[in-house]
């Protein structure tokens, strides 16, 4: 039974939990990124990562990330007992109550359930080059939600052999609020920090991939014009919000395309805009 591997925790400052203390942004941007500037608490290589919620703790389950320990409210233990009997052996389990839960963690955990994940090196830029049959090339995407979006688009239009590479300032896909939008997708898409951005970009055409700089310019192409077997494996650049693309990025595509949209519009949000362009230049493949 579930509940012979629960340790309950009466005490926000029991510290065998202190990993999950204070899940604020600020403390989880330091957690999550073992080179973040100031990261104090961030003493662990190569970093932990918060699985938030039952549908992303199970895809974290069914990852290669290692979990170290598992924080549930004490009344959602009934209803999450076959997820958490699948938490391997060994792996602790802490239960406590709403109020202490919420003392923790510092904020309303509606979902009731944290999982502590352990980080693994990620695919490096050459190795995505080789495997992938798609790519999407992220500059400076500063926004959680939209990158949690684009992470869950590619695994929903590619599938299987898709890659993400970002530039150094994007952040994070597996901090907890990037990693719930992208409903776990951000634990089984590979993806990989372009160090050397943007003059790596040109390794991406190097190594047989179409660049397409997605731009709402009138002198782009228009995606609905562009066949996919004229592109062979896309690798579709987009930029921030707001900025858009640097001039230096859009430098090294290939293409330049636009999605055609009614007038007096202005853009596209990005993990739209990059969802319209995956379903328009790929066929989706298996997981």
């Amino acid at each position: 039974m579930i509940i012979d591997r629960l340790t309950p925790i009466h005490d926000a400052k029991d510290p065998r939990i202190t990993v999950f203390c204070s899940q604020k942004d600020a403390w989880l941007r330091a957690a999550h990124n073992p080179h973040a500037l100031g990261a104090e608490r961030c003493d662990h290589e190569p970093g932990y990562f918060m699985a938030e919620g039952s549908l992303v703790v199970e895809h974290l389950i069914d990852s290669p990330y290692p979990i170290e320990s598992v924080l549930v409210a004490a009344n959602r233990v009934e209803g999450l007992a076959g997820l958490l009997g699948r938490v391997p052996e060994g792996v602790p389990i802490y239960s406590a109550e709403p109020g202490v839960l919420e003392s923790i963690v510092g904020f309303p955990m509606h979902r009731g359930l944290l999982a502590c994940g352990k980080r693994l090196p990620t695919d490096g830029v050459g190795e995505l080059l080789k495997s992938s049959r798609a790519l999407v090339v992220l500059e400076d995407l500063a926004n959680h939600d939209n990158l949690g979006s684009v992470f869950r688009s590619a695994a929903c239009l590619v599938g299987q052999g898709v890659g993400v590479i970002l530039s150094p300032r994007c952040c994070d896909p597996l901090y907890r609020k990037a990693l719930r939008v992208s409903m776990g997708h951000a634990l089984k898409i590979p993806f990989a920090v372009m160090d050397d951005w943007p003059g790596g970009l040109r390794r991406i055409s190097e190594g047989g991939f179409t660049v397409l700089a997605m731009s709402p310019r009138a002198d782009a192409e228009d995606l609905d014009t562009v066949s996919n077997r004229s592109v062979g494996r896309p690798a579709l650049l987009l930029g921030a919000e707001g900025a858009g693309l640097t001039p230096e990025a859009m430098g090294f595509a290939d293409r330049l395309v636009r999605i055609n949209q009614a007038i007096n519009t202005d853009s596209l949000n990005i993990a739209v805009a990059c969802a319209v362009g995956l379903h328009r230049l790929v066929v989706p493949g298996g997981q």
